[in-house]
């Protein structure tokens, strides 16, 4: 019996094909429609209204405006328009009102402090720190985003987010092209970091742009992205192993060496010399106060269920940190049961294995979801090449 005679059969095979359409549009850079940018406007409005954050209020009441007028332009079909005036009032212009007021979130005030010390004493991090403000959670390579500032001085062309965002667009456009990054600069969850002062988003674009180098067979740059990113945030570390796993998957298990050399040598050169110049100041501040282990604690208390674990329930710290050990003992088993064939499907697991981690930490953001935000939307408009060799190499071919 013919199986397209099935009614169901032929009605599971159209939706199939639909899906299979729309991710074929938006990989060549089909625009949101009116219904997406009026989700935005409204997060916006409701980051305007209720945000106890100056900053956020005023880039919420920005978008709002940005958001609302690309409802009307995608309604009357200029996509394009669209998404230009929402990336216009989401970003630029939050972004300028921002510096000018010299306003931001407390993470361009730390970069910078840091950038000062870190050419002052060699380190980055405070001796003795007693507040919230006084701690730098971040690696030391972070602190290179505010040395701009200590040495011109505090304007508007050395502010520390000018520099996280072009480090964020730069890496980005060079793992996918420039085909997405408009819209996706004008998503709210990396719009409001690019315009008040997130650190994550240059993370989440080196991890992209390492992927990207090992599904094109190009371990070292790979392992450069990588290696950087590392030195950045602790958020950027799964990601070698990911990457590396990637390589082996495509039978370049000489590639993966050299990439995981790589990584590992520009992490521990960014790294170590300041962690073994001062060992207790690094720990107190990059391993303690993110792990809740300080006097001082985090003010990161978004209610994803590890928080709420946490403060909810006795003993749920240790009940959201069990969760949190399975569930990425689940995704590392993962990579060995089912290794994955492609840099998107690679970033694909990450994004997973992140967004766990995300939901089952006791102290968390929403920010945080910029992540696998980033890393999704690269997976998906991103056209996996490999180049001759490695192709080969995937079909069995000898070396």
């Amino acid at each position: 019996m013919d199986a397209t005679a099935d009614p169901a059969t032929a009605a599971r095979t159209a939706v199939i094909a639909r899906r299979g359409t729309r991710a074929e549009r938006f990989r060549q850079g089909a625009l949101p429609g009116a219904g997406v940018w009026a989700g935005c406007a409204a997060a916006a409005l409701l980051l305007a209204l209720g945000s106890g954050i100056a900053p956020h209020r005023i880039w919420g009441a920005s978008a709002t405006v940005g958001y609302t007028g690309a409802v009307w332009a995608a309604a009357h079909g200029r996509r394009r328009a669209a998404a230009a005036v929402a990336a216009g009032f989401a970003v630029v212009l939050p972004l300028l009102v921002l510096i000018l007021m010299d306003r931001a979130q407390l993470e361009v005030e730390v970069v910078a402090r840091s950038a000062n010390s870190l050419l002052a004493t060699g380190s980055p991090y405070a001796p003795d720190p007693v507040a919230v403000a006084d701690f730098d959670p971040y690696l030391p390579g972070m602190a290179v985003f505010g040395i701009p500032q200590a040495l011109l001085g505090a304007g508007p062309l050395t502010d520390p987010r000018l520099w996280t965002g072009a480090a964020f667009l730069g890496a980005f456009a060079l793992s996918a092209g420039r085909s997405r990054l408009h819209v996706l600069a004008a998503c709210p969850v990396v719009a409001l970091p690019l315009a008040v002062g997130g650190v994550d988003l240059p993370v989440a674009a080196l991890m992209c742009l390492g992927l990207s180098s090992a599904g094109r067979g190009r371990p070292v740059s790979a392992g450069l992205a990588t290696g950087l990113a590392a030195a950045l945030k602790w958020t950027a570390w799964p990601a070698l192993p990911v990457t590396v796993v990637l390589l082996v998957s495509m039978r370049q298990r000489r590639a993966a060496l050299r990439c995981t050399l790589v990584a590992m040598s520009i992490t521990a050169a960014l790294v170590l010399p300041v962690a073994l110049r001062d060992p207790s100041s690094f720990a107190a501040h990059v391993v303690a106060y993110p792990l809740g282990l300080t006097d001082v604690l985090s003010p990161a208390a978004s209610p994803f269920p590890g928080h709420l674990l946490a403060t909810g329930l006795p003993g749920g710290r240790t009940v959201a940190l069990v969760l949190l050990v399975c569930c990425v003992l689940a995704v590392a088993g993962s990579l060995f049961v089912r290794p994955p064939g492609t840099a998107s499907a690679a970033a694909l697991r990450l994004a997973l294995g992140l967004c766990l981690a995300i939901a089952l930490m006791p102290t968390t953001r929403f920010g945080y979801l910029v992540y696998p935000v980033v890393l999704a939307v690269w997976a998906v408009s991103h056209r996996d090449e490999a180049p001759h060799g490695a192709a080969a190499r995937l079909q069995g071919a000898p070396r």
